[in-house]
């Protein structure tokens, strides 16, 4: 074994520990849609796919998103939901999965909001809402604005999906506040147009999400892991940013983290890349030294390639993991997601946590048309 390789199984292997739950070492299966579940329900592939990853050693699974119960919360129809009897009776089969590998596993909870494809049909008739009822880069409202009413449901619908997690034996939940996505569509003001105690300034605009923190921490025992994941860019929006400065992030997070946060997974494109002027931090390393809350990095991680590339089947190189590792040791972040590279090999943390990086290949697009 390489130095670089015993480094990298050395940092890596360490057990963390978020809420009441340990996780048995620093890697983290990323959520990544993948709609393989016809009628909303996971199979036995859906089973097969995440416990293949979790005997691999991957510490904590985090799902593809999954809706939660509410008219609106999504359109496809081959997506997961985390509702209904069957659905839930196929996730506790991951679950069960899952944990006799010996991982760890949450479900991404998740109402898309706006984001819906112009002309596609909604699921079940219902309307797109959203905070102000704005598609992202729309200047006239498409959809419909969410009235207090509305915004009861969401609330209450996140809280119940998490209360079902436990009971079916799931180790926390992740809500997905990123991307452009419900959540995200309120914290950001080019989607938040609103004029009443859920829209105006950052802190106004947290209102909705620190909601719905609220509700989830008590839905679930206290030990139960709340993660929120969010990020500044958006869905076709790159450059986008909910926060210019430290300053203007630690009025977002503050909220959440009071709210009842236990972790939060900060999505960039690049983990690599600064998240501010005049200092190396990438977001989850301000995050964590902002809120104080474990935090959770993600963006390429092994990768060498461009974001987009990979997704237009152009190939993405293998990248070293010498900077996330130097980050580690300097305690900027938790843990790491990794995304396409599990993708492309279920075995990628076993053989990175063995030493075995000779054994690591390329991402390939092709695997996104098995998702194996």
């Amino acid at each position: 074994m390489t130095v670089a390789a015993s480094r990298a199984a050395e940092i890596l292997s360490r057990p963390v520990t978020l809420g009441g739950l340990t996780v048995p070492n620093r890697i983290v299966m990323a959520p990544m849609t993948r709609m393989f579940s016809p009628g909303g329900v996971p199979g036995e592939d859906v089973v097969s796919y995440y416990a293949r990853r979790a005997a691999a050693g991957v510490g904590l699974i985090v799902t593809e998103g999954t809706y939660v119960g509410h008219e609106s919360a999504g359109q496809s129809d081959r997506v997961p939901r985390f509702h209904g009897e069957e659905q839930l009776a196929g996730w506790a089969k991951v679950a069960e999965a899952v944990h006799a590998a010996g991982g760890r596993i949450v479900p991404q909870l998740w109402h898309i909001g706006m984001v819906r494809k112009q002309g596609e049909p909604p699921v079940a008739d219902a309307p797109a809402v959203g905070p102000s009822g704005l598609r992202i880069g729309a200047d006239e409202p498409t959809g419909k604005a969410m009235t207090q009413a509305d915004i009861d449901a969401v609330v209450g619908a996140f809280a119940e999906a998490a209360a079902a997690a436990e009971r079916i034996g799931f180790d926390g939940v992740e809500l997905h506040g990123a991307h452009g996505y419900l959540l995200d569509q309120f914290l950001w003001q080019g989607t938040n147009r609103r004029t009443d105690a859920y829209g105006g300034d950052r802190v106004a605009r947290t209102r909705f999400a620190a909601e719905i923190v609220a509700a989830v921490r008590e839905s679930v025992s206290p030990g139960f892991p709340v993660i929120f994941r969010y990020s500044q860019w958006k869905q076709d929006v790159y450059g986008a940013r909910l926060a210019e400065t430290p300053e203007e992030l630690e009025s977002i997070l503050t909220p959440l983290a009071a709210a009842g946060v236990d972790a939060f997974h900060a999505s960039t494109r690049r983990y690599w890349l600064p998240e501010f002027d005049d200092s190396d931090l990438n977001l989850a390393g301000w995050t964590k030294k902002l809120t104080g809350k474990p935090a959770i990095t993600v963006g390429s991680v092994g990768l060498n390639g461009d974001f987009l590339k990979a997704f237009q089947g152009q190939g993405a190189e293998l990248g070293d993991l010498d900077n996330l590792l130097d980050r580690f040791e300097r305690d900027e972040f938790d843990l790491v997601a990794v995304g396409r590279a599990l993708l492309q090999d279920p075995q990628w943390a076993r053989k990175v946590l063995d030493g075995r990086f000779d054994e690591l290949a390329p991402y390939d697009a092709a695997a996104l048309k098995t998702l194996s």
